[in-house]
């Protein structure tokens, strides 16, 4: 049984959030370059900034030469409407969901660009849809890794080489932890709030040359805000992908993607990273195996997220609570948590099941992992005590 006393050892660095993640191990403002701040982004330093965090993006993600890369507003999302406001609608599509963010694509492309062709390829929380129901003669849009469910694709091995549509995937919370196949990916979108720990506002947006082609041979039905537009007179505007961006870029939140960059190359760049969140979600899923009340909410092992981790109270006198008071018992350990410093931001996300949601990508260290799951336990009693007491 999970002790009742307050454990030995707490988290040295409490941020678990899934975004915007802890920062890296050793971060400080007084490290960050400030050359370029209070600098036009058109200026010299500014552009060979942007510049180098493109370039620092290919070298540790291992993005093919032959991608582009550019740095876009409003964060993954942006990127993500971005793309499929510019490349959608030249052929079916197939919107694959099995959680809040994948299912905000699918009303997208079904209430807002009210695509005619458009198959809905679904599954709840905890599982994957049916991925051979895929076909790729359509353009795809999916998540690699369900931030809000902890449920990810294995693999790319579903994906066909020989594909005639495109594949545009939504990698915010995979990428520099997971192993992301970019010979079966055309769009990747992520930002350097997630894996990074960075700054939020900003998206990266990589693009394939089956993208790049897409885009300079097909033009939308519908008009494209000037913030989608990445082509001019048919044309990709090649200097998006250069460091010119589309609007004014934070260049503090800039010079922390390349500090949080220069960091993921010291401790073995994409391995490295990939290892650091693989060791935490096993310092995470070692400790859901040892008690009986708590499991992860993904179903089958091979899909489980090593970063954003969801956990579901299996506990027999939780469950038999209604749904409200089921919720209402993971925001009280919640709560506890936060109260006593030693987890910040664990709460399932708002449209999942009750729950707990943990970050465990590279910037959070395994040890801090180790010491907050005990408490996370002692949190659970302490509740299950209160509920015992109640009845």
């Amino acid at each position: 049984m999970t002790k009742t006393t307050t454990p030995d050892n707490r988290p040295a660095n409490p941020n678990f959030s899934s975004g915007p993640c802890s920062k890296r191990p050793g971060w400080s403002a007084a490290k960050l370059d400030a050359q370029a701040l209070g600098r036009s982004h058109r200026s010299k330093i500014g552009k060979s900034k942007l510049a180098q965090a493109i370039d620092l993006t290919r070298d540790v993600l291992q993005v093919p030469d032959d991608y582009r890369i550019g740095i876009v507003p409003a964060s993954d999302t942006g990127a993500v409407e971005m793309a499929m406001w510019s490349l959608l609608g030249e052929r079916g599509v197939d919107m694959v969901a099995w959680e809040s963010f994948g299912a905000g694509w699918v009303t997208d492309a079904v209430k807002q660009l009210k695509l005619d062709n458009c198959r809905k390829i679904e599954a709840g929380y905890g599982d994957l849809p049916d991925l051979n129901q895929i076909n790729f003669d359509n353009d795809v849009v999916f998540t690699w890794n369900g931030t809000t469910s902890g449920v990810r694709v294995p693999n790319g091995d579903f994906i066909p080489a020989d594909r005639k549509g495109l594949t545009i995937c939504d990698a915010t919370s995979a990428a520099f932890a997971q192993d992301l196949a970019f010979d079966k990916l055309d769009v990747v979108t992520f930002s350097w709030q997630k894996a990074l720990g960075g700054e939020g506002a900003h998206g990266v947006l990589i693009l394939s040359p089956r993208a790049v082609e897409r885009l300079e041979n097909y033009t939308p039905a519908w008009p494209l805000p000037k913030i989608f537009r990445l082509t001019k007179g048919g044309k990709l505007i090649e200097g998006i992908f250069k460091g010119e961006t589309i609007n004014t870029p934070s260049m503090l939140a800039v010079e922390d993607a390349i500090d949080a960059l220069e960091w993921a190359k010291s401790v073995g760049g994409l391995k490295g990273m990939m290892d650091r969140a693989d060791a935490n979600f096993a310092a995470i899923q070692n400790y859901v195996d040892s008690v009986d009340w708590l499991e992860n909410l993904a179903v089958d092992p091979a899909t489980r997220s090593n970063t954003s981790v969801c956990l579901k109270i299996t506990d027999p006198a939780v469950q038999a609570l209604p749904d409200y008071e089921q919720a209402a018992f993971a925001k009280a350990i919640v709560s506890a948590l936060d109260k006593e410093g030693v987890a910040y931001d664990i709460g399932a996300y708002r449209d999942a099941p009750s729950g707990l949601r943990i970050w465990a990508g590279a910037t959070v260290e395994t040890s801090d992992l180790k010491a907050l799951m005990p408490w996370i336990g002692y949190a659970f009693e302490a509740q299950k005590a209160q509920l015992s007491q109640a009845a």
